[in-house]
Formats: structure tokens, C-alpha cells, sequence
């Protein structure tokens, strides 16, 4: 094993359980409900369901990413400990933690002459970040160094696809990610927007499906046209859900009958409180990896 540490934030979105699993160490974002500020802890000090139950009632949410003195005080536990780090961060196009986390490393490499930090943009967000992250794991694990593991994430990270769907624009709309009149024009002709992530690691619409089901059918033909191998694609295949587990398992179901060489099941998790307070309840999103860079 690769004698460093591998580190990301809680916005990839699995669970404590797996990051402790994978020996994958954490640092975590921020998010406010109706003003009250909580860690995002993966459902520790406040249970995913009920975040989630509050946004359902119409409570106020808001988000912050992780400082450059969190970043200091974070890495430098490690490097006391004599300890490498290799820190990946949610994409720059949703947020500015790589900035932070690339301020707080030089600061400290300065401090720490003798250590290495390297800092990743994963250019991924939720669990496609997670994905990512368990593919890191998995190249440590088998002895692979510090750098050629971030070179071959810095090489590869184009080939995460995320794809997703919402039933519920409200969120979008309030955010600017849709536009207010067409998103409220959406929600009466029941439209479920198609979105993924670009190659800049920012949001971007592709399609307007009409009506959940089709949305979960046009999810699959995506996974089809897009993966690795196509339907003999043999990776992993993570799917994030917010409060919208049914949505999610028929999307799992429909895969896994469609893909016959995957990796294991679909991994279901939670979209955690930092993407969920801008996506709200009602998003299903799916990540595999594809066979060309995102467009």
C-alpha cells in the first residue's frame, strides 16, 4: 500500500462507513439550515433524511466550502505526523475549495519542507467524486506512488460521467441553474431536465424529458451510449439520490439488468447536504466511466 495519505472532502458523497473502509481520510464542507450552521458530516450531527424532511417544509439552506485555515489546520495534523498528502477537492466549477486547499499547501510546504502535498481538482462532484475516490484507493492500494496516482487522476478525471435528473425545478430555479420562467413552465408540462458536468467540472442542461419514468429510461440510454464498452462496460457504477430512493433503485434495477459485466451492484447513496441544499429532494444521479472525455 502507498504509504500517504489519500484525502477528499464529505461532497463526494458516501457514506462514513465506506470512507473508513477505504482508508480515505476527509475534511468537511458546511451548510446552514434556517440559519443554524452544521459540519457537513455525512449525517452525523443531523441525518440526511431529516435535512431533507426541513428542505420539504420550505426551510432556508445555504452552503460553505472549506477555508484556508480549516485546510492549514486539517493537513498539517498529518504532516506533524510525518505523513504525505494527496488531497482531491470537489470541482472548481461548482466551488473555490481548490483555490483554499492549494493556499493552505504552499503555506505549509514552507513549514513542512521535507513533506509532500499535492492538490487534485477532481472536477467531479457528489458520488462521481466518490467514484473517483475509489478508484485513488485502489491504485494505492496496490503500491502505486503519490504522484502517479495524481497524474493518472489529472488524466483520467474526464472519463467520470455524471448524468441526473430532477423532479423538482424549484430548487434549480431558485439557484439560477434554470431560468425562472422556463423552469416554472417546466414544472407544469412535468419536465425532468437532463443535466451532467462538463468538461470545465460545471453544471450543465442537456435534455428535456417529460415525466419521471421516461427521465429514468433516457438515464440508462445515456449509461448505453456513453460507457466504457457500452453494455459490456465492467467498472463500477455509483448512483446519489435525494429523498428519492424508489427513483433511484428503479434506475439501479434497469441497469443492472441492461449492464451484465458491472463491478459489483449499483452502489446507491445519499446526495449529502452540501450538493442537496442547491439540488433539493427529487434528484436522481447516476456515474460510471465512459469511453470519451465529457463534452
Amino acid at each position: 500500500m502507498g504509504d500517504y495519505i489519500l484525502s477528499c472532502c464529505t461532497t463526494a458523497d458516501i457514506s462514513r462507513e465506506h470512507f473508513e473502509r477505504r482508508n480515505i481520510s476527509y475534511i468537511c464542507f458546511h451548510y446552514s439550515l434556517n440559519g443554524r450552521v452544521y459540519p457537513d458530516d455525512l449525517g452525523q450531527t443531523m441525518p440526511i433524511e431529516e435535512f431533507y424532511r426541513e428542505m420539504e417544509k420550505g426551510a432556508e439552506t445555504s452552503t460553505s466550502q472549506v477555508n484556508v485555515n480549516e485546510y492549514e489546520e486539517y493537513f498539517g495534523r498529518f504532516l506533524e505526523q510525518g505523513r504525505d498528502i494527496l488531497h482531491v477537492t470537489l470541482s472548481s466549477g461548482i466551488s473555490g475549495t481548490y483555490n483554499s486547499a492549494e493556499i493552505a499547501a504552499a503555506q505549509l510546504r514552507e513549514k513542512y519542507p521535507e513533506r509532500r502535498i499535492i492538490i487534485v481538482d477532481s472536477l467531479a462532484a457528489s458520488s462521481g467524486f466518490g467514484l473517483l475516490m475509489d478508484e485513488l484507493a485502489d491504485r494505492r492500494d496496490s503500491g502505486e506512488s503519490m504522484e502517479d496516482t495524481a497524474q493518472w487522476a489529472r488524466t483520467h478525471r474526464l472519463l467520470l460521467n455524471h448524468w441526473f435528473f430532477s423532479t423538482d425545478l424549484s430548487y434549480y430555479i431558485k439557484g439560477g441553474r434554470i431560468a425562472k420562467i422556463p423552469g416554472m413552465i417546466g414544472t407544469v408540462l412535468n419536465i425532468c431536465p437532463v443535466l451532467n458536468v462538463d468538461t470545465d467540472g460545471k453544471l450543465q442542461p442537456r435534455y428535456k424529458v417529460r415525466g419521471k419514468q421516461r427521465a429514468i429510461r433516457r438515464m440508462e440510454e445515456l449509461m448505453e451510449e456513453n460507457a466504457e464498452d457500452s453494455l459490456e462496460y465492467s467498472g463500477k457504477c455509483y448512483i446519489s439520490q435525494s429523498a428519492c430512493f424508489e427513483d433511484a433503485k428503479k434506475l439501479a434495477d434497469l441497469i443492472e439488468s441492461r449492464f451484465r459485466k458491472l463491478k459489483g451492484k449499483v452502489l446507491i447513496n445519499h446526495i449529502g447536504t452540501t450538493i442537496g441544499s442547491h439540488t433539493g429532494p427529487g434528484t436522481v444521479a447516476l456515474f460510471f466511466w465512459g469511453k470519451t472525455a465529457r463534452v
